[in-house]
């Protein structure tokens, strides 16, 4: 399957403007791996999950297998990137402790990425992988972005979004854990949350397909919506998590 680059044009504005995990995240993610020396954040982005596992984890090794993107990823002491498929690392061998999939996995070769991981992993490694959808900030605003999401930029989101709709149902086949439950949280001005939507690969479809700007067509609304454009305002997403172990038997098959 080749690499489908929805991300790489605006490179710059989806570093400046994707909220952040929670550290809470990362401190659970460390206390399940087998250890904590090597963890690969695959599809990395511009890094953020890597850098938060950095925090925990002796080394990560971040890949994306776009060049814009690894270009614009935050430097970290203890990670490393490369830019590389999540179907084909060239990671050794059952070296690492934890996989980190953070908002990526519907972009990838499901049953090539996971004969990646399980050879990759190491026994009692750790795959998990998180996504989130829509943001919550108050309901005038929420009404505003769903119907933006939905009706405005919908037709031109890429097929894979769905499954980001219905993560919880995505085949996983490791041996589950149930994780607590995470939301990422922010604080934004109304430039942030337009900058946000501007980086959505449906936005910048739209542009390519119309030439024209979708964001015109809730400008108005978003601003009665939002009030004073400088005011901050609390915006949460509602993180859902698969965590799945590598079982010792996989590792004895492999």
């Amino acid at each position: 399957m080749a690499f489908k680059d929805h991300f790489s044009a605006q490179a710059a504005d989806y570093a400046k403007f994707r909220p952040g995990y929670p550290q809470q995240l990362f401190d659970y993610l460390g206390s399940i791996a087998p250890s904590r020396q090597l963890a690969w954040d695959c599809g990395t982005g511009n890094g953020q999950a890597a850098v938060g596992l950095a925090l925990l984890f002796d080394r990560v090794i971040a890949t994306d297998a776009s060049e814009k993107q690894i270009a614009k990823a935050e430097p970290h002491e203890r990670v490393e990137y490369r830019v590389a498929p999540a179907e084909n690392s060239g990671i050794e061998s059952e070296t690492i402790d934890l996989i980190m999939v953070a908002q990526a996995l519907h972009w990838f070769d499901l049953p090539r990425f996971y004969e990646e991981a399980r050879r990759a992993l190491k026994s009692n490694g750790v795959l998990a992988a998180s996504a989130y959808n829509l943001l919550h900030i108050e309901p005038a605003i929420d009404a505003v972005v769903n119907r933006y999401y939905y009706e405005v930029v919908g037709p031109f989101w890429p097929p894979e979004r769905e499954l980001v709709e219905n993560f919880a149902d995505l085949p996983f086949p490791f041996h589950k854990i149930d994780p607590p439950k995470f939301e990422m949280m922010t604080q934004w001005n109304l430039e942030y949350l337009v900058g946000y939507l501007r980086s959505w690969s449906s936005t910048q479809r739209f542009i390519t397909a119309k030439d024209s700007d979708p964001l015109h067509e809730i400008a108005d609304e978003l601003r009665a919506a939002w009030g004073n454009a400088k005011q901050t305002r609390r915006v949460m997403w509602p993180l859902t998590l698969r965590v799945g172990i590598k079982a010792i038997s996989e590792s004895l098959a492999t």
